[in-house]
């Protein structure tokens, strides 16, 4: 990728104020011209760049309409304008904003962009569940595919499981396809939640042990961990919460050293927001948000690759249980 031109370089200069504290300056005129292209594509087709907070720093502030957590990302999906959307994140969350707008066109700049908890469960096992735990509920977490969503009766993410849950009334909940936050959310709820076995490649990495050392590596520090997190981790932490519940704990609090335990790309995008916040970073990488790059983004505009599709016959139930919850 060639750099830009000094005028494009240029006229792209108030974006790079708002992230030169985690771009290095060299590496900005790159960036410039695929940002530029970008802009200018995105009015010529009508479209709007969703990007999820795990997003790198110059998607994230330089070329996204909207972001957010995947609740946030869902809600503003259901309301744009727009006739193209991209999706800069992973195929579920297009496969998301393709069932709130199937008239309009979603691309996803990378179809392999995936998800290890997608990948752990099936529609034929979420049958089987019911078939085991017969009349229990069944909640799915976003970070599935649209067919599991079709076999589920509510959707949830991390920052609302809880209020879906209690929502339901019952005593039995299944909760698919995260143990961890299962299990965090039946910590929090009382709720007897039957749990599977899938776990987020980047959260069941960290542990509580990292944590305590961490706390004596850098005294006063506040941990911040994701519910996707393993339990022993979240009973560490000061607080957790979705990746916009940690956003808006450091906006409200405004801790002078904190850590994020989740996506490296997260305390990069909160950091450009709070100067003054001091972020440690054991973080862990995702491989599959680090798929989506500018070149991608700008390629999915050009060529209007790689449209989402969804079966008719899986979309409208899918549908259902994902209206369910943003009804909430």
């Amino acid at each position: 990728m060639n750099s830009g031109t000094p005028a494009t370089t240029a006229r792209s200069a108030p974006l790079y104020e708002r992230v030169s504290s985690v771009i290095p300056a060299i590496e900005w005129p790159v960036f410039a011209k695929e940002i530029d292209a970008i802009i200018e594509l995105k009015r010529m087709r009508n479209a709007v760049v969703l990007a999820h907070n795990y997003q790198t720093p110059e998607i994230f502030h330089c070329v996204a309409d909207i972001v957010g957590d995947s609740l946030a990302l869902a809600r503003e999906a259901a309301k744009t304008d727009a006739e193209v959307i991209v999706l800069a994140g992973v195929h579920f969350m297009a496969e998301t904003a393709k069932l709130l707008n199937p008239d309009k066109t979603v691309l996803i700049p990378d179809p392999a962009a995936g998800c290890s908890l997608a990948s752990s469960i099936t529609a034929a096992d979420v049958r089987l569940m019911r078939k085991r735990y017969p009349g229990a509920p069944v909640v799915t977490y976003v970070n599935t595919s649209a067919a599991v969503k079709a076999e589920s009766d509510v959707c949830c993410t991390s920052g609302n499981a809880a209020k879906v849950v209690r929502s339901l009334g019952e005593r039995k909940i299944i909760m698919l396809p995260d143990e961890y936050l299962a299990r965090n959310v039946a910590a929090e709820t009382g709720a007897d939640i039957v749990a599977w076995a899938g776990h987020c490649e980047v959260h069941e990495r960290f542990t509580a042990a990292e944590v305590r050392a961490l706390r004596q590596q850098h005294p006063g520090i506040i941990v911040l961990a994701h519910p996707e997190c393993p339990p022993e981790v979240v009973a560490e932490a000061d607080c957790a919460g979705s990746t916009a519940g940690l956003a808006d704990y450091v906006a409200r609090e405004r801790p002078a050293r904190v850590v994020l335990l989740t996506e490296c790309s997260m305390s990069d995008n909160v950091a450009v927001q709070h100067p003054e916040t001091e972020f440690i970073r054991p973080c862990n990488l995702c491989p599959h948000m680090k798929r989506i790059t500018l070149a991608k983004i700008r390629r999915a505009l050009e060529s209007m690759t790689h449209p989402v599709t969804i079966d008719p016959a899986v979309a409208g139930r899918a549908r259902a249980a994902v209206e369910r919850m943003l009804a909430l």
